[in-house]
C-alpha cells in the first residue's frame, strides 16, 4: 500500500503478522515491530529494543488518520493500491502513442505479438502481471509493431517502455 504522511510517500508492505509481531518493508527496507492497540486508540510500538507510544483518530471512510507520537501531529492517508494501479493502466491505455508502458512494476506474462505484426485498435500487444492481477495491455490505434523490448517472464519497473509501435496512417 501506499502512505502519505504530508509530502512524503511511502510504499509500505506487509510481509507478515502473527500476533502482535509484524514483518514490514517500507521503501524495500525491512522491519519487525511488535504493536499493541488499546480501546482508547493508542498503540505501543516496540521497535529494535526501543518503545514508541502513538496517539491514532482514524478518519472518515478508515483511509486517513490522525497520529499523535512525540509531541507532533501527522495527518496520514493511505492509498488503495489496487485502486491505484487500476487508475493508473486506464491513463496507460488513455496515453499509448507510439508505445506500450508499464503503469507500475509487474511480470511480463505474455508477449502474443512479433516485431513488424499489423495490429487494429483493441489488439492484445503484452500481458503483465501485477499485485497477483493479470492485465492485458492493447492498443489505441492501428498499427505496426516496431519493437518489443522486454522478455516474457522478465520483472519490468513503472514507466518502463515495453513495446514501441509505429502508428499507420491512412
Amino acid at each position: 500500500m501506499e502512505i502519505h504522511i504530508g509530502d512524503r510517500v511511502a510504499d509500505v508492505t506487509l510481509v507478515s503478522k502473527e500476533g502482535n509481531k509484524v514483518q514490514l518493508t517500507v521503501d524495500g527496507k525491512p522491519y519487525e515491530v511488535d504493536i499493541v492497540m488499546a480501546e482508547n486508540g493508542s498503540c505501543s510500538i516496540l521497535h529494535e529494543g526501543n518503545s514508541f507510544n502513538a496517539g491514532l483518530v482514524r478518519g472518515e471512510g478508515g483511509k486517513s488518520y490522525d497520529i499523535s507520537m512525540f509531541n507532533r501531529s501527522y495527518h496520514v492517508d493511505i492509498v488503495d493500491t489496487q485502486a491505484k494501479y487500476l487508475h493508473m493502466k486506464r491513463g496507460a491505455d488513455e496515453k499509448q502513442g507510439d508505445k506500450i508502458v508499464a503503469p507500475m512494476p509487474g511480470k511480463v506474462v505474455s508477449i502474443p505479438v512479433k516485431v513488424g505484426d499489423r495490429l487494429t485498435a483493441g489488439d492484445i500487444v503484452v500481458v503483465l502481471e501485477a499485485m497477483k492481477m493479470q492485465s492485458n495491455y492493447k492498443v489505441s490505434a492501428d498499427c505496426i509493431v516496431k519493437n518489443i523490448l522486454v522478455d516474457e517472464g522478465e520483472p519490468v519497473s513503472a514507466n518502463q517502455v515495453l513495446v514501441e509501435l509505429e502508428l499507420v496512417k491512412e
